[in-house]
């Protein structure tokens, strides 16, 4: 049974391809929520309603490729599917569904034969130029079938140095679905709250080289991996852990990941150590070992981003600084699943990630630059990391101060903790909805200014761009959606003019409640 966003993202992928005859979409779903139940159930439907269809489901790791396989066997037991996975140890081609690794598929366009849909999961791995294997083959099935559809699912769409998938004259990525957001999903109980805290030691990467904008690896490790790095960062792990039970290291390179994992092992952690040159077998025990409690910590270096599932996860040691949002919010997204234990994971960010990247809740995506360093605040008592305006500490119950006024400058809004949490909330009395034409640029748009219940309450406005173009069009039409379907208005989303789309959601009924922040 789908959750009712997963059903959400089916049916608005639907509609999407009803109104595009060409091109394709990706559906931008944040970790953990769910993505191979709705590439199960999507797959499910095509054949039903379609029998003909053939559909391709790509990945770049063996354990997405397991994982979607069998959630499919789970929605569909007698599945007309087969795997085509050298890691897996399984060729097996000629169903209508065919679940394969792109480094085993990438040549073999002539032996998948004719396919209607290529559904690519962690799809911002995709190259935006015509390079790479995933290009490579989508180019060899377009000689097969020029009408192959293509469908992309990612928690991050852009590529580092690039920025939206969906920029670009070459790109493979049309527009962006978002279904639904890391808040709902944090409201509805389907995902764990992350906490973030201030840490003793913060690497200063002032005078590392970058290569292409990242940091060189080689530099980088030489820089953090040092032995007084190490050992004041397990010590601090410890000391913060408490009874917490499942820690990961998100690690620069493999000897650093190899110098923490000893240096937990002194301490009396049960540790482990996985990189991409742990031999199968052995990454295999580590990984079922942490999972089942066995090993309470695990190193690592750029093999548990993705495609690792250990929901009870409560605890996360970021030492990798890098400039790649998309692999800080992977990095992140390993703590957010549902524990069984606790109702959040601790982040301790010695790498500085979040104010280079901001919260996870709303990432600069990598074309933008210039973005200060904006502090954050921590609790005196506990070293909790939250927003400026945050006056109740959400880890121990402090009273921050009231902030000194200066008359000289307004106040500003600065860096989020790594959740991102609103900075005030309101009670709604009544809403006001109508067409605002923008003094800068002229175009038009929504405005809707929210009442609150109390008459001392300030009316918040809040600017919908529903006609501009690209990803800031894109979310302004899935945020008008979301508010016309609690609204009760769904028929406001058959309207073109914003004068009648106005008149129509005015008609209905407002939220109680709002979350809001200066922007």
């Amino acid at each position: 049974m789908l959750r009712d966003y997963q059903r959400r993202s089916i049916d608005q992928l639907y509609s999407w391809f009803a109104k595009n005859p060409t091109g394709n979409p990706c559906l931008m779903l944040p970790t953990g929520a769910g993505k191979s139940h709705i590439v199960a159930a999507l797959c499910k439907e095509a054949l039903q309603l379609w029998p003909e269809t053939r559909v391709l489901m790509l990945t770049h790791v063996k354990e997405l490729i397991g994982q979607n396989a069998e959630k499919m066997r789970q929605h569909w037991p007698g599945a007309p599917m087969g795997i085509y996975s050298a890691s897996l140890g399984k060729r097996q081609l000629g169903e209508p569904i065919t679940f394969a690794g792109i480094q085993s598929v990438r040549t073999k366009a002539q032996h998948l034969g004719h396919v209607d849909l290529v559904i690519i999961d962690e799809c911002h791995l995709v190259s935006h130029k015509d390079e790479g294997g995933y290009r490579k083959l989508i180019s060899d099935l377009r000689e097969i079938n020029p009408r192959v559809r293509i469908v992309g699912l990612t928690a991050t769409p852009y590529r580092f140095g690039h920025g939206y998938i969906t920029e670009g004259e070459g790109r493979i990525f049309h527009d962006l679905i978002e279904p639904v957001s890391i808040e709902e999903l944090l409201y509805k109980g389907f995902l764990s709250p992350l906490r973030s805290k201030v840490t003793a030691l913060t690497y200063d990467t002032s005078g590392i080289k970058k290569r292409g904008g990242e940091f060189v690896e080689a530099d980088l490790q030489a820089a953090v991996n040092t032995f007084d790095n190490n050992s004041a960062i397990v010590d601090e792990v410890i000391a913060r852990a408490g009874d917490r039970r499942s820690w990961l290291f998100f690690c620069v390179g493999i000897e650093h990941a190899e110098a923490v994992c000893d240096m937990l092992k002194d301490r009396g952690i049960s540790a482990g150590c996985v990189t991409g040159k742990t031999p199968q077998g052995e990454r295999s025990k580590l990984l079922d070992g942490f999972k089942r409690g066995e090993i309470r910590a695990l190193t690592s270096v750029g093999v548990l981003t993705t495609g690792f599932d250990a929901p009870n996860t409560d605890l996360i040691a970021m030492l990798r600084p890098t400039m790649s949002p998309a692999l800080y919010v992977q990095m992140a997204g390993r703590g957010l699943r549902v524990k069984e234990h606790t109702d959040h994971c601790l982040v301790l960010d010695f790498a500085g990630l979040v104010k280079t990247h901001g919260p996870i809740t709303n990432v600069n995506p990598p074309e933008k630059s210039g973005k200060g360093e904006a502090p954050v605040k921590a609790c005196p008592e506990c070293a909790e990391l939250v927003h400026l305006s945050v006056m109740t500490c959400p880890g121990c119950g402090y009273q921050f101060p009231p902030p000194e006024e200066k008359e000289s400058k307004p106040k500003m809004l600065h860096t989020d903790d790594i959740m991102g949490k609103a900075a005030d909330e309101m009670e709604v009395a009544s809403w006001a909805w109508r067409m605002h034409v923008s003094k800068q640029s002229g175009k038009e748009m929504l405005a809707v200014t929210y009442y609150g219940a109390c008459l001392s309450s300030k009316p918040i406005t809040e600017y919908i761009t529903v006609l501009h173009e690209g990803y800031a069009g894109e979310k302004a039409r899935a945020m008008l959606a979301q508010i016309a379907r609690k609204a009760g208005a769904e028929s406001a989303l058959e309207l073109s003019d914003l004068d009648l789309i106005a008149a129509t959601l005015q008609r209905a009924t407002p939220p109680s409640i709002i979350g809001y922040k200066a922007d």
